[in-house]
């Protein structure tokens, strides 16, 4: 099994680079996804969550209102921490199970995307980094994702800078194009790790 970190700022496509990657035999851990799940109703996870920020945080369907708790969070790095605390360890553990679930000759993938943020690169064979200038970031937050300008700024404000995590990368995947170009490169990435993982 040869498991591969995958991160990249907001924006910067490493959503497409995940998609592209599981199209080609990688078995996908979206760290993002887990997150959700571990704090749907009924779980520990969100009445841990309730119990820190209040029941101001919870939709009317008893959910848990994202962006309610999102403006918090991005706000004050104080109440960010105490977020991450709660969820992070129920990430970790249900990543672990998924990662075990997985065939000896697998690539496992994890989208993570607070990777370089956490100093989580220890824990894969190899990272790879998706990366895009913050203008270009910056544009496909707010055209795509319909962010204002300032929200998009604070986002990625609160994540770690370009160098940071071009510091950590095994693998540089740039993505300032068109999808076209990002694809032959991904799948050079993809045809490399194969081999790695035959290797093991």
């Amino acid at each position: 099994m040869l498991t591969v970190g995958l991160t990249g700022g907001i924006g910067a496509g490493k959503s497409e680079v995940a998609r592209l990657l599981v199209s080609y035999g990688a078995v996908l851990v979206d760290a993002d996804r887990i997150a959700r799940e571990v704090v749907e109703p009924g779980t520990p996870g969100l009445a841990a969550v309730v119990a820190e920020f209040g029941p101001e945080v919870l939709a009317p369907d008893g959910s848990l209102d994202r962006p309610r708790l999102g403006a918090i969070v991005f706000a004050d790095e104080e109440r960010r921490k105490a977020l991450n605390a709660i969820v992070h360890p129920l990430v970790g553990e249900r990543s672990a199970q998924l990662q075990q679930a997985a065939g000896p000759d697998a690539v496992v993938v994890h989208d993570v995307p607070l990777l370089t943020e956490n100093g989580l690169a220890p824990l894969y064979d190899l990272v790879i980094v998706v990366d895009a200038a913050p203008g270009t970031q910056l544009d496909r937050l707010v055209r795509s994702r319909g962010m204002t300008e300032e929200d998009a700024r604070a986002r990625m404000a609160a994540q770690a800078t370009r160098e940071q995590r071009l510091a950590i990368a095994d693998v540089v995947i740039a993505n300032d194009g068109p999808l076209e170009e990002l694809e032959p490169q991904v799948r050079a990435a993809w045809d490399a790790l194969a081999v790695r993982a035959a290797a093991r």
